[in-house]
């Protein structure tokens, strides 16, 4: 209940704000397009598609060198007409003033930075968030990063990433919402409603961004900006389908992916652009490169130069060109050559100038830098929104012995580990304007719960990372000095448990920062095993932007807690959830592996020619490891139980146009009140191709009392069941189905339909 008052409460401003600012309808909007269109130059036009990142603090003096005077009388004759990482409510006015006071049509700058889980007021990472499977979470966390990011001048943000990943390497995994499609869509949609409202003119709204289009989290072993080739059905069926969400949502804009697929870079790949995303889905947004994509069409090897590269991009239909310098030195000789046809830069030119009408940019170009920037970030409001999100995000892997909940008086806690005092990790990576160190510790947040604080004792243990991590190639961690195991083993002797913190450093993940080693690095190993020796009573809080491979942690610490990178409420959500206040209800939406050499690793796998054991070497396994993750997706465990029965379905055959109505029992049957997010999986047995072993259909999260009982209701219809096949087209196919429901993607009531 608190959840949804907090989000009412927040969103408050936009819907009331939107019934009135909507008084522009798209054929009004329309028709001012065309007649300020009809006015560009070609090198008006031109510049609209031009994206430049600041090169000089726009407060400070005018810009002394040569570089900085060539952006400066850019923006001045109307050759720019986007700006990135120009933040702040005075230094987007006095860019604004740049381009609307000195350019001939006076059409204004959209400026765009990377708010991707929060502005200054910092949420969990997005692949945490997901981890609560509650949509209004991830549109509260983004409504709440919209408002920060609009009262400081930002008026478009490159959120949300909606790559599918199967990959635990890839540093960008904690950027978006994990291995599968649906959750995806769900998450996406939410976010895209949370940053744009339902009217994008309202002031305290920013322009969306669904990225990477496409298929960026399916990079080879894992490694970012790397290749990618995957089939089309892999394409359509799995990637594409939270795009399509963030379309139907109203994403205003998308971004490229770095990445080729199939030998063609996606800034430059026409089936991607203009057959399926502005010509089968009617996409009438822009679409922006990726940093410098452009440019690295040269890379890939698909253009000898800049000018073909730029040819290329235009043809393909990225509309906009971020920091690759290609559109402007080179579209307009292009289009005297006749080797583009002036038609594409209007409709490109069309599609940026729409957005700014929508944002009301040409009403006021200013509206965006006269916010109340003090009074709207970083306030106690979103704080409370922050921590609301962060405990729902947060995993319950193991709970031997019910050793969680901690109790808040008479219990001594030790609480070990370098993570554990670290106010600067929980933060996460992509952190926009947040402020360096300014989360609430792990430490901290314990020690506001218990009712005593001499109860809590802190030992550092090994110092984990021995450099400045945010900008150096790699991490440097500590492998020299194990120097504070021993103090921490004695302290951990006298105590009555331990909490002891592990993980990454929030830089160990996020772009370039793919890892081929996902285990605890430094001595933190060490560390465990060593607490573990002496107090059986041991809490490991899991702080980490990925899975990891935790094996011996998951056979020998009775309690783990995955944790991730909540943000700037962190140690207080955590604190929340060991003590009991909050029961956690949080699922993963990425699988575990046991083994890197899992990797990539996800539930919805096809079933091979040999997928059973047959007693010989010869069928599909490894012969040093298990098929199967540590933990699956969807697993999550809580402080009760929850018994599933009744499994029933209204029907054993539908046809296309029918439902099939499925529901189920659900009973808490502990002694905590608690939450479930009821699961509802699908398996089609036999398809024109290969279909996966199950894949997600549904999901609800409920609370039940202790003790209390509720009947789960899900429909499927052909719509639900249909994939893109053989034929290139979605449809679903006659046959035979089976279903499970349940509280993860490998337990569950079975159940079977068929499909005429």
């Amino acid at each position: 209940m608190l959840k949804k008052l907090l989000l009412s409460a927040l969103l408050a401003p936009i819907l009331s704000h939107g019934v009135l600012a909507q008084n522009q309808t798209q054929s009004e909007i329309a028709m001012k397009i065309e007649s300020l269109l009809s006015k560009m130059t070609l090198e008006e036009k031109i510049g609209q598609l031009n994206q430049y990142t600041a090169r000089w603090e726009m407060t400070g003096p005018a810009p002394t060198g040569s570089s900085e005077q060539e952006l400066l009388e850019e923006i001045k004759n109307g050759k720019v007409g986007s700006m990135l990482n120009v933040t702040g409510a005075e230094a987007t006015m006095k860019a604004q003033k740049l381009a609307v006071e000195n350019t001939r049509l006076g059409i204004p700058l959209i400026f765009g930075y990377d708010v991707i889980h929060g502005y200054k007021t910092m949420f969990p990472i997005p692949l945490a968030t997901a981890s609560s499977w509650d949509p209004s979470a991830a549109e509260l966390s983004a409504h709440v990063a919209a408002v920060e990011a609009a009262a400081s001048g930002i008026q478009w943000t490159f959120a949300p990433m909606v790559d599918i990943s199967r990959d635990a390497r890839w540093g960008r995994v904690m950027e978006g919402a994990g291995e599968d499609p649906y959750l995806g869509t769900k998450m996406a949609t939410a976010q895209v409603r949370g940053f744009q409202g339902n009217n994008l003119s309202a002031d305290n709204t920013i322009a969306a961004c669904a990225k990477h289009f496409a298929a960026y989290g399916f990079v080879e072993a894992g490694r970012d900006y790397n290749t990618v080739d995957i089939s089309e059905y892999t394409l359509q069926n799995v990637v594409l389908p939270p795009f399509k969400a963030a379309v139907d949502a109203g994403v205003a804009t998308l971004m490229n992916s770095f990445n080729v697929i199939g030998g063609i870079p996606s800034t430059a790949n026409p089936h991607l652009l203009r057959d399926i995303l502005k010509g089968e889905w009617g996409f009438d947004g822009f679409v922006v490169s990726d940093w410098n994509s452009i440019g690295e069409i040269k890379n890939h090897g698909v253009a000898p130069d800049l000018k073909e590269a730029a040819r290329l991009a235009i043809i393909a239909g990225s509309d906009m060109d971020m920091e690759g310098y290609a559109y402007l030195p080179f579209l307009k000789q292009l289009v005297e050559e006749g080797l583009v046809d002036e038609a594409l830069i209007d409709d490109a030119a069309r599609r940026v100038l729409r957005v700014k009408f929508e944002l009301g940019l040409f009403d006021d170009p200013y509206k965006y830098s006269k916010l109340d920037e003090k009074g709207l970030i970083l306030n106690e409001e979103n704080l409370k929104a922050a921590r609301e999100v962060a405990k729902k995000s947060i995993v319950l892997l193991k709970n031997e012995n019910n050793l969680l909940p901690l109790k808040k008086a008479g219990q001594k806690i030790a609480v070990i580990g370098d993570l554990a005092d670290d106010k600067d990790s929980p933060i996460g990576s992509w952190r926009a304007q947040a402020i360096t160190g300014s989360a609430v510790s792990l430490l901290e947040g314990i020690e506001n719960a218990v009712e005593d604080q001499s109860s809590v004792v802190f030992e550092r243990g090994p110092v984990f990372i021995s450099n400045e991590p945010q900008f150096t190639q790699h991490l440097q961690y500590n492998e020299t000095d194990p120097s504070g195991i021993e103090e921490a083993v004695e302290l951990a002797k006298e105590m009555d448990v331990v909490v002891l913190a592990l993980g990454e450093n929030c830089f160990q993940t996020g772009e370039g920062r793919s890892q081929t080693d996902i285990t605890l690095k430094g001595y933190q190993q060490e560390l465990l095993e060593a607490v573990c020796e002496v107090n059986k009573n041991v809490v490991v809080v899991l702080m980490n932007g990925r899975p990891l491979v935790i094996n011996w942690m998951a056979e020998h610490v009775p309690a783990i807690v995955e944790a991730w990178h909540l943000g700037s409420e962190a140690g207080n959500a955590i604190a929340d959830v060991l003590f009991g206040d909050y029961n956690p209800a949080g699922k993963l939406t990425v699988s575990f592996p046991r083994s890197v050499g899992q990797c990539p690793i996800y539930y919805n796998h096809f079933s091979t020619g040999r997928a059973a054991d047959t007693g010989t070497v010869f069928w599909s396994h490894y012969t040093d490891e298990s098929n199967d993750p540590l933990f699956p997706f969807g697993y999550g465990l809580s402080y009760t139980t929850f018994d599933y029965s009744d499994l029933n379905l209204s029907a054993g055959e539908i046809t296309a146009d029918q439902k099939l109505k499925v529901s189920v029992v659900v009973k808490n049957t502990g002694v905590f009140d608690g939450e479930e997010v009821v699961q509802l999986y699908v398996q089609d047995l036999y398809g024109s191709i290969a279909r996966p072993v199950k894949e997600l259909k549904g999901f609800e999260k409920i609370f039940l009392k202790a003790g209390e009982s509720k009947t789960v209701e899900f429909e499927l219809g052909a719509a639900d069941l249909a994939f893109f096949g053989v034929d290139k087209t979605w449809k679903a196919e006659p046959g035979n189905f089976n279903l499970w429901v349940g509280t993860n993607s490998q337990s569950g009531l079975k159940g079977a339909f068929k499909l005429k």
